[in-house]
């Protein structure tokens, strides 16, 4: 059974932003911000860590009170927009994608009453 997301985006954003950081691999620095265009919805930026200076941006959707939908929105390498179709990118791509699928999880406890 589906159910709506009954959280107002301001908690949702601090929730995310105080977990995601305790899943993302030491280094890596996340900021979560709301989706301005769409209340069910958050904005994630990753800077990787290392030298390779990458930073991903992703839309996380709330589909209902259990399941998110996760789009990468933008790829950039030093500030500079890059390809993400590189096997290195989709590799950082795919586990940041689970990442954030796994912190929806953890935040259920707030999402799904």
């Amino acid at each position: 059974m589906n159910s709506e997301l009954n959280v107002d985006q301001t908690t949702l954003v601090n929730a995310w932003q105080e977990n995601l950081s305790n899943i993302l691999k030491p280094g890596d620095v996340a900021e979560v911000a709301a989706d301005e265009g769409n209340p069910n919805a958050i904005r994630i930026h990753i800077g990787a860590a290392g030298r390779q200076e990458y930073s991903f941006d992703f839309q996380c959707t709330y589909v209902d009170s259990r399941e998110v939908k996760v789009d990468l929105i933008d790829v950039e390498r030093d500030g500079a927009t890059t390809d993400e179709r590189n096997e290195n990118v989709q590799g950082m791509v795919g586990d940041y994608t689970r990442h954030i699928h796994e912190c929806a999880q953890t935040l259920q406890q707030i999402t799904h009453h």
